[in-house]
């Protein structure tokens, strides 16, 4: 009797750089379109990361300064190349996932594609959330300082900071899905991953409160919340799976 597995498929080495060469090119092209976009939209992207400076800037004198001739230049660059490679993430990992998949069996591919759409909204949603969230953090960051002083911000060190939170926001989303993946792995048990609950969601809740304005514990609800949730989601699956990894493995 066959298996429903299916051996992965091989090709000749020219067929194969040739595969790559066409798929690196669809990627370039989707991500200098990416940029070229992110690049004429980078002062409207820019307004929306420094209203929290304006902000700032009714009540005391804050600003966003930049320390070199090709300072305004180079930050424009910076933010359409991050654009560039978000708005084009979707073409690229397709590319690099279509590349990958005539290597990997039926349940791999299976488990690849899964995994990866769990992982693409989970991550706008995250970053979604750090780019709403963002406005709040510089507040209170910029808040210890004096009313008599003043809040001159490097412009490339501003972006890159807020680039980081939104960032890790995202991938603090996927995270579960990684839990997940390694479960199916055989990496990770479920019953490692449920020791360890408390500990993750006192992480989360201190991640949050330092995401969040001290006094406004809804925000920090409204992102510990679907955190957990994701998390806990992540520990059924897990234990799910090893269950019926237990049973398939009695009845042989």
């Amino acid at each position: 009797m066959t298996t429903a597995t299916a051996a992965p498929s091989t090709m000749p080495l020219g067929a194969h750089l040739t595969e790559a060469r066409k798929r690196a090119t669809r990627a370039a092209v989707a991500l200098i379109v990416g940029v070229v976009a992110g690049f004429l939209l980078a002062d409207p992207i820019l307004d929306v990361l420094r209203t929290p400076i304006t902000t700032l800037a009714e009540s005391r004198d804050a600003s966003l300064n930049y320390d070199s001739v090709t300072g305004a230049f180079d930050l424009r660059m910076k933010i359409a190349l991050f654009a560039g490679v978000v708005v084009s993430s979707p073409v690229w990992l397709y590319q690099l996932f279509a590349f990958l998949v005539p290597g990997l069996t039926r349940r791999e591919r299976r488990y690849t594609f899964g995994f990866l759409a769990a992982a693409l909204p989970l991550f706008a949603a995250g970053c979604a959330v750090g780019f709403t969230m963002f406005p709040h953090m510089v507040e209170l960051l910029a808040g210890f300082a004096s009313e008599e002083d003043s809040t001159l911000l490097q412009a490339s060190y501003y972006v890159d900071f807020v680039l980081k939170i939104v960032l890790a926001t995202g991938i603090a989303f996927v995270l579960p899905v990684f839990l997940v993946a390694l479960n199916f792995l055989g990496v990770l048990p479920a019953r490692t991953i449920a020791r360890t609950w408390r500990f993750s969601v006192v992480g989360i809740v201190l991640f949050s409160a330092m995401a969040t304005p001290a006094a406004d514990v809804l925000s920090m609800v409204l992102i510990a919340v679907p955190m957990t949730a994701l998390f806990l989601t992540a520990l059924l699956i897990a234990h799910l799976h090893d269950r019926a990894a237990a049973r398939a493995l009695a009845r042989t």
